[in-house]
């Protein structure tokens, strides 16, 4: 065994015996407890737990890989996941915690008199939360599978049963315990190395300034010039200017914006406090705990990226020895080839690695080679051969722009780094720095932390949802309380083996898939709220037609383009900018899924009978945000 090994299973090892010791003294003994830990969680302590609960394995892992390889661009996450906290704290979080009751569901059944719009509610929790949970286990099977030697599959397994222990027996009072304790692991495991890198590349320690500081090896130049510099020079776009169009740039951001807004297993941390004016409170004090990360990442993105291109890019571009020799690749190469998540291939046999921006060919190699085993394994062959003979004209195409680019006097055919992750970036982060072992078992120890405490919180709320507004609220409301214990248990287990089944077949990387679930929230969740609290002229048909067609058109969109129920063939067109709606992507679709559910509850509302006096009257009573009790169950 390694002392690196040595060490993460040190720091790993007494972070799960934490998170258990918490889980074992902070059991829930009632649904009160199970669903809202008692509601009598302090504020500020509801502040680090809902940034847990927040910060997901797509904001540790997932997000800063984004902004290195995307740079401007990737802007929006940052935008988009901080400005819906802004949202939520002002025109959500105290209404809902007036309300008082402790689901999401229950306040859509109650304030639109409905049990179908609370099924349908429910329907959309579930689908939302089950997507959202795929990038977690995607993250759990990725850090336990590098850090811990073990296959990504037995990395997920292993994940399952730690959520499983804390969260089924626990509830939300475990959880939220538990989820201060990982706060605080996946902070440190996030700025500490960030210090260290800062430091090294420019001499500053404070990350947030290191990025807008001059780099230390002589140039005199900013950070951010020289890796414009650095990746303009190998035929990549530049760093810090717009590539994406203005439109797909502002629908993703206010889609991951509103989508926050709308996320179930957020809103339900604020019917734990004790009053209104600490929902309102704690969400302030998530946004301050979650911003020490988020201006954080954009520091780690930049710098990763740096780094990447200095270790490929040796010395002056087009030198015969300016390139890596892949048989002195460094270590840290070698550890994350293993995971399948990096990988290379010498394609002109030069044994150095060029890693040059070759346009479209990789893809189109990798759809030729796509297309030719589709056409073996099809029952269809004309519709297999046409799909082939178009990515082989794209091929051609693209073989004709490589062999005209500069790169090729090189030598070059072909980007030899054939993959680069964006899920390993912060994780191999400290490697790729050559920081001490015990910063890179801190960093493993955080990036789980963060994937299992979303994990929890989403699914206590599909538990939830399950078993006191489906099983409780509707189907079998003579239920006792220990009999609905035991249904969320279940609910949570059947969730957690779909739940990792889907993280060994991802869709995507942890914050696309996470995206996507942000695009559903959006188009379902979010508009239904915001009319039940702020328009008395909408009515159980409304609502219940408008989030089905807001959560139906932007599944729709999405599994379009990403396949159908997420299964990888099942594309109906390729995800590509040409073949966009007005080149909205699927990740930024949810603000048009939104516009979309506002529209029909809105138009099927005044086609129909207001809502009954006493509904108008809760509704003026919900806006005047004083007086709450306590959540109350049924």
């Amino acid at each position: 065994m390694t002392e690196l090994q040595i060490w993460t299973y040190a720091v790993v090892g007494l972070s799960f015996a934490l998170y258990f010791y918490i889980a074992y003294k902070a059991q829930a003994g009632s649904t009160s407890d199970f669903y809202v830990a008692g509601g009598g969680v302090h504020p500020i302590a509801n502040g680090m737990a809902t940034a847990a609960d927040w910060m997901s394995a797509a904001s540790f892992i997932s997000m800063a890989g984004i902004i290195a390889f995307k740079g401007y661009d990737a802007s929006v996450y940052l935008m988009g996941w901080t400005g819906g906290y802004v949202l939520m704290a002002m025109l959500l979080a105290p209404y809902l915690r007036k309300f008082g009751k402790f689901t999401v569901p229950e306040f859509v059944g109650d304030r639109y008199y409905s049990k179908t719009a609370r099924i349908v509610a429910v329907i959309c929790l579930v689908v939302i939360s089950l997507t959202y949970v795929i990038g977690q286990m995607k993250g759990v099977g990725v850090t336990f599978s590098r850090f811990l030697g073990v296959s990504m599959e037995m990395g997920l397994v292993v994940g399952m049963i730690i959520v499983f222990f804390y969260s089924a027996f626990g509830g939300m009072k475990g959880i939220t315990y538990t989820q201060i304790a990982q706060y605080v692991v996946l902070i440190l495991a996030y700025t500490i190395p960030a210090i260290f890198i800062s430091l090294q590349l420019t001499g500053n320690p404070i990350p947030q300034l290191g990025l807008g500081s001059q780099v230390t090896d002589g140039s005199n130049m900013y950070l951010l010039d020289k890796l414009d510099q650095v990746i303009t020079e190998l035929g990549f776009k530049s760093y810090t200017d717009q590539h994406d169009s203005t439109i797909n740039i502002f629908l993703l951001t206010m889609t991951l914006m509103i989508g926050t807004a709308g996320l179930p297993h957020v809103i339900i941390r604020f019917f734990t406090v004790p009053k209104v004016a600490d929902a309102r409170s704690s969400a302030g004090w998530a946004l301050v705990f979650i911003a020490i990360l988020y201006t954080t990442a954009p520091a780690i993105g930049a710098m990763a990226r740096l780094n990447l291109m200095n270790t490929v890019q040796t010395g002056p571009v087009g030198a015969a020895d300016g390139n890596l020799v892949i048989e002195e690749r460094p270590q840290w190469m070698k550890n994350w080839e293993a995971t399948k998540l990096i990988a290379f291939q010498d394609k002109n046999g030069d044994g150095r690695l060029q890693y040059y921006s070759d346009g479209a060919l990789s893809k189109a190699q990798a759809d030729f080679a796509t297309a030719e085993k589709a056409l073996a394994d099809a029952a269809d062959k004309t519709k297999a051969q046409e799909s082939l003979d178009k990515a082989k004209a794209a091929l051609d195409k693209a073989n004709t722009d490589a062999a005209a680019s500069k790169f090729a006097g090189f030598g070059w055919k072909g980007n030899e780094l054939t993959k680069v992750d964006n899920d390993i970036i912060v994780l191999a982060n400290p490697e790729i720095a050559k920081l001490p072992n015990w910063v890179i078992a801190l960093v493993a120890a955080g990036g789980i932390a963060a994937a299992l405490s979303t994990a929890a919180g989403l699914l206590l709320a599909i538990a939830s949802a399950i078993s006191h507004d489906l099983m409780k609220g509707i189907f079998t409301p003579n239920i006792s309380e220990k009999t609905e214990l035991m249904s969320s248990r279940v609910a949570i287990t059947v969730a957690i083996l779909l739940a990792g089944y889907m993280g060994m077949n991802p869709p995507g990387f942890a914050a696309e898939v996470v995206a996507l679930a942000f695009g559903l929230a959006a188009s379902s969740i979010f508009p239904v709220l915001m009319m039940g609290i702020f328009s008395k002229r909408v009515n159980n048909y409304g609502a219940v037609l408008g989030m089905l067609a807001g959560l139906g058109s932007t599944l729709v969109y999405i599994f379009w383009f990403k396949g159908w129920f997420f299964v990888k063939g099942t594309e109906m067109a390729a995800n590509v900018p040409a073949n966009w709606f007005l080149g909205i992507s699927p990740e930024a679709f949810g603000t048009v899924g939104a516009l979309v559910n506002f529209a029909v509850a809105i138009l099927v509302s005044r086609m129909t009978a207001p809502p009954p006096a006493h509904i108008q009257e809760l509704v003026e009573s919900v806006r005047i945000p004083r007086g709450a009790g306590t959540a109350i169950a049924h």
